[in-house]
């Protein structure tokens, strides 16, 4: 096996370690440095990207990393290489914060810019000394804002490669969506690179099924990969469900929300999935399915306004 070097920094096959990456300074003078885990097998393979924490708030793909590492599945690679980088928005992360200081998206950002703006430098950095190592991309995430994502995986549908990893992955959902200009997924698609992308769970705040969910589909493609030999175990009897099309439910009146269906459930046309209130006992409105889908998310937020996000729903036909 060649070696893999990333920035000066090398690793012959059988070995592991750590490589800091400077993407620069706060005002404080405080270094910004991105901490990628490099582990090798012995035997040839796949190189693997996972990383979480693009977004600084979104801390479920956070400490699914930081169990990867720190219960040690990783350690003993059998074939091919794992690079881990656990937080990639640091800035974004110690600020409970989905962006960094000048109000820009990392991952917007790509493939970016060592001379732009802190969020141009991180993504510009990962793609200069991370992606032309890489066969396949896992990046974690949750949902924005107060906004909750039911465990769900998203690719691109014409990516053969990452089609079948997600369902190796076994998420509860599978979603075909589109490509975002600027983002880490349409970057690593101009490099012919299979990306995944886990969403589930809310934005500061650890969620236990997600954390499961995004632990168990990981070890699996890592399994399928021949990375790792655990046998983490699928039920066979459970299939995810591919959506094709998603879209928003959104508040028609402005008031108290609640929410009376959750996110994972089957909805019908004409079904009520919650009301909104007006606070002061004098009207009610409710929230109705306009046609049969799948919530993959909804918004935990109390209340709303008129036109607000409530409820996405997937659906199994474009």
């Amino acid at each position: 096996m060649n070696e893999l070097t990333i920035d000066k920094q090398s690793f012959k096959a059988g070995e592991n370690g750590l490589v800091k990456l400077n993407v620069g300074r706060l005002p404080s003078d405080t270094r910004i440095t991105i901490q990628a885990h490099v582990f090798r097998g012995k035997k040839k393979g796949p190189t693997s990207l996972i990383l979480a924490g693009v977004h600084g708030d979104e801390i479920n793909g956070v400490e699914i990393l930081r169990r990867l590492l720190s219960e040690n599945y990783l350690n003993n690679i059998k074939a091919g290489s794992v690079i881990v980088i656990p937080l990639l928005n640091i800035y974004g992360f110690i600020n409970f914060n989905r962006y960094v200081p000048d109000g820009k998206d990392v991952n917007r950002s790509f493939p970016g810019t060592l001379n732009g703006s802190l969020a141009s430098r991180i993504a510009r950095t990962l793609t200069k000394y991370i992606l032309p190592n890489v066969d396949y991309i896992f990046d974690f995430h949750t949902g924005g804002d107060s906004r909750y994502n039911f465990p769900q995986i998203r690719h691109t549908a014409s990516d053969k490669k990452a089609s079948k990893l997600a369902k190796i992955f076994h998420p509860p959902f599978i979603i075909e969506s589109g490509l975002i200009p600027k983002s880490l997924r349409k970057t690593a698609k101009d490099l012919n690179i299979p990306t995944l992308v886990f969403e589930a769970g809310e934005s500061v705040r650890l969620n236990g099924s997600a954390i499961a969910a995004g632990t168990r589909g990981i070890l699996n493609c890592l399994k399928h990969l021949k990375h790792i030999d655990i046998n983490i175990g699928i039920n066979p009897k459970t299939k995810p469900v591919i959506i094709k099309k998603t879209s928003w439910l959104r508040a028609s009146f402005s008031g108290i929300f609640l929410w009376s269906q959750k996110s994972g459930t089957k909805i019908y046309k004409g079904e009520i999935l919650g009301s909104i209130n007006d606070p002061y006992g004098q009207k009610s409105v409710n929230v109705v399915a306009v046609k049969e889908g799948y919530i993959i998310g909804h918004n935990n937020a109390s209340v709303v306004n008129h036109g607000d996000a409530l409820f996405h729903i997937g659906y199994t036909t474009v």
